[in-house]
């Protein structure tokens, strides 16, 4: 059973657990998608990549979608690493997503560009051409979206994608979330979508389940709306749907 609350402008959905997270998710974002696709002959979506997303991934696939018809984003990714390391952003989306379905395109950031600052240049121009229906967010430990850790959460950015350092809740996350061993193995820096280019989106969706995430739900559903818990702002956008489960909404005022 599934508990609705609101949070500004946020709809806030808590499910029972993460699989029926991944499931309700899967089931609402299909429909809205399915309901685009019978309007427009093509519709633009940004993917997060992380463990947070992979019960919702995986039901995702259960629908009807024409991903035939689906120009696909992802929103980060860490400068250096190799493409097809097993905690490259692409790659990860890749493996549960891209090989899975064949989409109209897919457009991968090159973490392995000459020159980032090209290459956040080169992605915010696509994002200009393409410009996205909506996008399927996690929210960090610290709050983040995408890589804009509470440092760099500039809610009035005027970049679309830009260059980041990561913080070092952010790069301990990385392990938390079993995708690396040790600090040293975690990038210190990546290209991320900025916060003002995932606001002015038409639909946003958060996925995010698991205990770990107590803290930023709650900063994100009842602090202050502030770059210290950059999620904080999806409290403002005309139409956001927040999915948590018992354990990452646990702090919530109910």
């Amino acid at each position: 059973m599934t508990k609705e609350i609101i949070k500004g402008r946020m709809k806030v959905k808590v499910s029972n657990s993460r699989e029926e997270l991944g499931k309700l998710a899967a089931k609402e974002i299909a429909e809205y998608i399915m309901k685009l696709q019978s309007e427009k002959d093509e519709i633009n979506i940004i993917f997060a990549s992380a463990p947070s997303q992979n019960e919702f991934l995986v039901n995702l696939f259960n629908y009807d979608i024409d991903w035939g018809k689906v120009n696909a984003f992802h929103m980060d990714e860490y400068i250096g690493i190799d493409p097809e390391a097993p905690q490259a952003f692409g790659k990860f989306l890749k493996n549960r997503v891209f090989s899975k379905v064949t989409c109209k395109s897919v457009h991968y950031m090159n973490p392995m560009a000459a020159d980032p600052l090209v290459e956040c240049e080169r992605y915010a121009t696509l994002l200009k051409q393409m410009p996205a229906d909506m996008v399927f967010l996690g929210i960090g430990e610290n709050g983040h979206l995408a890589f804009n850790d509470p440092h760099l959460a500039f809610f009035d950015d005027p970049l679309a994608v830009k260059i980041v350092d990561l913080s070092a809740e952010c790069r301990a996350q990385q392990i938390n979330d079993g995708c690396f061993e040790t600090l040293d193995q975690v990038p210190t820096h990546a290209i991320t979508i900025t916060i003002p280019e995932l606001l002015h989106i038409d639909k946003l969706f958060a996925i995010v389940p698991t205990k770990a995430k107590a803290n930023a739900i709650k900063g994100a559903c009842d602090g202050p709306i502030s770059p210290s818990c950059p999620a904080s702002i999806l409290r403002t956008h005309k139409d956001v749907t927040l999915y948590v489960d018992e354990d990452s909404a646990s702090l919530v005022d109910m």
